[in-house]
């Protein structure tokens, strides 16, 4: 019987099955190859295959079994061509920027970014002579303003880490392609169950794979997706010689997690929904910031982009850094964690952690006051994770 096309699979089809090849012994389960090298049946092969003329693996390095399923599943799920694992989101971050920019050019990024891409865009890239403008990611004139003849990539993340500041994506991109840049987007708090950016004019969709595509705390990972030409003529080369592979053991693990990443993300919606209509509800809490109620000031953008307002909260509480602290430590459920998109629930002060390193000025131009908190809403019963907050709020 001739097997049906995954590319036809709906995504929650596609999350379970999609890119799995099975051995000889036809396991059900995706078999997990822990091997650093692979032998070839003759000097010849050895030799076609490092021309590229033979197809199979050279290397782990280069490519894995169990990795390629993994690079495979997520280019189904996404709707992108092709995808590369990285070791982390950040190396995934780095190597979709790196591989395609040289001495001379110009990125555009939007400001509202994760600490430690904001380090790659305005610390790291500058060291190689590659300029960069940040921008508020919200203002289309303010991309058009910043573009330059150098210009190569535009860069953002959508919703954003932590203030979840939403950007035309489809908009961003024509302003991009006009200019003969490439749009690479962060879509981790998204996830690409409730937003495909490819499909919205993106070029590039870089991933931390530790978030919610592993979902409970146990590894790190990274992606990136993009059409061929670009893996082949860029980033491939990049990945196999300067080496932020994925290990096979976590390509694994990502791959069994991916089985529920549909089920899962959905259930962290609706926790979140609802955790921040009572937070909203609450005399002490000053302002809530979640895509999905009809009060965050680009609602109308997000619902036209996303399905869904995603799994992260952020709040503003009274009195500032001692508020928040006495908050966080408070908690008896939630726990104190600089990580997101797990099944528990995880909180975090973005001014003292994620983005401790920005200035307090550049802070609070981003909206990061004193009183923020992140609020990634887990898979607990949202009655448990409302009557933890409340009596946390009751210490400050």
């Amino acid at each position: 019987m001739k097997p049906s096309d995954p590319k036809s699979w709906r995504a929650r089809t596609q999350a379970v099955r999609g890119g799995t090849k099975r051995s000889a012994n036809q396991e059900t389960a995706e078999a997990l190859y822990l091997t650093s090298g692979y032998a070839y049946d003759s000097a010849e092969q050895a030799y076609a295959r490092f021309k590229g003329e033979d197809p199979g693996f050279q290397y782990s390095r280069f490519g894995n079994p169990t990795v390629s399923m993994f690079e495979e599943r997520m280019a189904l799920l996404e709707g992108a061509p092709a995808a590369r694992a990285t070791a982390s989101g950040m190396a995934a971050v780095t190597a979709a920027l790196l591989c395609q920019l040289k001495a001379g050019d110009h990125v555009v990024a939007a400001r509202a970014l994760f600490g430690s891409c904001h380090y790659i865009v305005a610390e790291l890239l500058p060291r190689f002579g590659i300029q960069s403008t940040l921008i508020d990611g919200r203002d289309l004139r303010a991309w058009e303003r910043v573009v330059r003849p150098e210009t190569k990539a535009f860069f953002l993340e959508s919703p954003s880490n932590p203030t979840l500041e939403i950007v035309d994506l489809e908009a961003v991109a024509k302003i991009a392609h006009k200019a003969g840049a490439r749009l690479v987007v962060d879509n981790v708090f998204a996830t690409p169950i409730l937003q495909r950016p490819l499909a919205l004019g993106a070029d590039i969709v870089v991933y931390s794979a530790t978030k919610h595509i592993d979902g409970q705390g146990r590894c790190l990972g990274g992606v990136i997706l993009a059409d061929e030409g670009f893996i082949k003529d860029h980033l491939q080369m990049f990945i196999r010689n300067t080496g932020p592979t994925l290990s096979p053991f976590n390509a694994w693990v990502l791959l069994k997690s991916l089985e529920t990443l549909d089920l899962r993300v959905r259930e962290h919606c609706r926790n979140a929904a609802q955790i921040a209509d009572h937070l909203a509800a609450h005399p002490k809490v000053r302002r809530v910031l979640y895509p999905g109620r009809t009060d965050h000031p680009q609602h109308a953008l997000a619902a036209r982009q996303m399905s869904a307002g995603g799994s992260i909260v952020a709040f503003e509480i009274e009195g500032g850094r001692a508020g928040a602290f006495r908050l966080e430590n408070a908690l008896r459920l939630i726990d104190i964690s600089n990580n997101l998109g797990d099944a528990k629930s995880l909180i975090t002060h973005p001014a003292t952690t994620t983005h401790h390193r920005l200035t307090p000025e550049a802070r609070a131009e981003l909206g990061i006051e004193e009183g923020l908190l992140r609020l990634s809403v887990g898979l607990e019963d949202p009655a448990d994770l409302a009557e933890d907050l409340d009596q946390a709020l009751a210490a400050v």
